[in-house]
């Protein structure tokens, strides 16, 4: 029961770092894809007004899932680690490097350096979550077997699960920034910039769902244990994470922004809870079970307090900040009038 809830928590916290950390990378995506100096001016400006005040507190998901699952399921955590380390080095390098470039592109003042910070800090946003993507896969498709450093450390995330996984990663972060970008465009009155991130949420949401699924037949050769879960137990999320997507892409039609989001945020999180519900109760698959890799009682018993008792304090903390920044600024004037339909 400890360890269920250890877990269920656990990616209660992988899930927020899916949706908000998600958004903040596809945000980079956008920014990458945004045209020349002047032409993706408008929408870099929106970008950087969107993500600045959040893009460090986004991270605070990430740090809590590695600390409990290293608190909590310390032989998972020391087999991902020791097998998996290539390709979370790279995404720790571009998390790193993207910050630094969005810090420093928005102190410069010499379009070379903008341009050569912004350069970092798109590609950065590409390829750390394809990296963590394809952790993802390796981890999903059973190539982590228990033990340090028992897997190959370049076939455990090169192979077809992973690639999948690091190409759906960037398609669904890239959806999630452009429908959040729709509704905060909505909010400063520009209407210009809210229909073409509109137009680009809808493509990216139709490529994502075009991904996953071609990613069925390549789970179904690569990772026959997962398409059964997927397939099976885990069906019901499966059609909630289509369904609402599907929602999703409507109601951006229809230029319901806000309302799309929270269509956009359920099908991810549905998707990422139908990956858990497929494998449980594996945590390595063929090797390892919650049970076996859980901590001891006392262990896990004092991580939920810990935990619980944090909550307390971050839950509102972050809860405030994300509110905060969501209303619309009334002290100044919108910083363009309203585009007819």
């Amino acid at each position: 029961m400890l360890a269920d809830t250890a877990l269920a928590v656990m990616w209660i916290g992988l899930t927020c770092y899916a949706l908000f950390g998600g958004a903040d990378f596809g945000a980079g995506v956008w920014d990458l894809l945004a045209g020349g100096a002047q032409r993706g001016q408008a929408q870099r400006r929106l970008i950087e007004h969107s993500i600045g005040p959040i893009w460090e507190a986004n991270h605070v998901w990430l740090i809590f899932v590695i600390v409990l699952l290293w608190s909590a399921f310390s032989p998972v955590f020391a087999a991902v680690m020791s097998t998996l380390y290539l390709p979370l080095t790279f995404a720790a390098l571009g998390i790193i490097a993207r910050g630094a470039a969005f810090a420093f592109r928005k102190a410069s003042t010499e379009l070379w350096q903008r341009r050569l910070f912004g350069a970092f800090f798109a590609v950065s946003s590409v390829l750390t979550p394809f990296f963590l993507g394809a952790v993802a896969g390796g981890v999903a498709s059973g190539r982590i077997p228990v033990g340090l450093a028992q897997g190959d450390v370049v076939t455990s995330w090169l192979n077809p699960t992973s690639l999948l996984g690091g190409v759906l990663a960037v398609f669904t972060c890239a959806h999630l920034a452009a429908v959040y970008l729709c509704a905060d465009a909505a909010r400063e009155h520009d209407a210009t910039l809210a229909r073409t991130f509109a137009r680009r949420a809808v493509a990216s949401g139709l490529a994502s769902g075009a991904v996953a699924l071609v990613g069925t037949a390549v789970l179904h050769a690569d990772a026959p244990d997962l398409f059964h879960g997927l397939t099976h137990r885990a069906l019901p999320l499966v059609v909630l994470s289509a369904v609402s997507g599907g929602v999703g892409l409507g109601l951006l039609i229809r230029r319901r922004y806000v309302a799309a989001r929270t269509a956009a945020a359920l099908a991810v999180a549905a998707i990422l809870w139908a990956w858990g519900a497929a494998q449980y109760p594996a945590m390595l698959v063929g090797s390892t079970t919650v049970d076996q890799a859980a901590s001891q009682p006392a262990v896990l018993s004092a991580c939920l307090i810990v935990l619980a008792a944090g909550a307390v304090v971050l839950v509102p903390a972050l809860w405030l900040l994300y509110a905060t920044f969501q209303r619309a600024d009334t002290a100044e004037q919108p910083r363009r009038s309203p585009t007819s339909d």
